[in-house]
């Protein structure tokens, strides 16, 4: 490299320094986060799991609360629990499966009020509901009585929503929205799914 092109690399990132700083000098609001991770691709839960793993290494307090997944091993849950994490799992597994409507429905009931519990408790400092998605899309939970808890619970608490097809009311209402997107998946080529890696 040039002294010439040196020069202007360090101009562009002294630039962009300033421009950055001045962000971070801008942010002065400090409460609790409601963060959305929808989309059709792999690593929702993946991801939100990622951010309570981060936040327990950082000694805040979380429960988790997964709404369709079955009573199968969960890798994320067996490394969690044995650190403190509270979990409630609706374990009835996909709808595909069971294919009992009201069975789900009093099942995701059941789990929703202790997700309403956790964010009540102003000493849980993140809540993943790991899912939740789908039990707005199937009907099965109220998404305005989903929508008060959240708007209501302690100012610090944080809440992570994973699943597809996330409702336009939580969209708007959250501070952060990630889509990830399916570009190619194993499973469409036939492979079956890998312990550890896919759950």
């Amino acid at each position: 490299m040039s002294q010439e092109q040196d020069e202007r690399h360090k101009a562009r990132q002294q630039r962009l320094k300033e421009k950055v700083d001045a962000r971070i000098a801008a942010a002065q609001a400090d409460r609790g986060l409601l963060i959305v991770i929808t989309g059709d691709g792999k690593g929702k839960t993946t991801s939100g799991f990622g951010t309570v793993c981060r936040a327990v290494g950082h000694g805040l307090k979380t429960a988790v609360v997964q709404f369709i997944k079955g009573s199968w091993a969960c890798g994320e849950r067996d490394l969690l629990q044995a650190q403190g994490v509270e979990f409630h799992v609706m374990a009835t597994g996909f709808t595909w499966d069971t294919q009992d409507r009201q069975h789900d429905i009093e099942a995701a009931l059941q789990v929703w009020q202790e997700a309403k519990r956790l964010l009540a408790d102003p000493e849980i400092q993140l809540v993943l509901l790991d899912e939740l998605t789908y039990m707005i899309a199937y009907h099965y939970l109220d998404v305005d009585e989903i929508m008060e808890a959240i708007i209501q619970r302690p100012p610090m608490q944080h809440v992570i929503i994973t699943g597809r097809g996330c409702h336009r009311s939580l969209l708007e209402l959250a501070d952060t929205v990630s889509e990830v997107r399916n570009v190619k998946h194993a499973f469409d080529a036939g492979i079956r799914a890998q312990q550890g890696i896919d759950w």
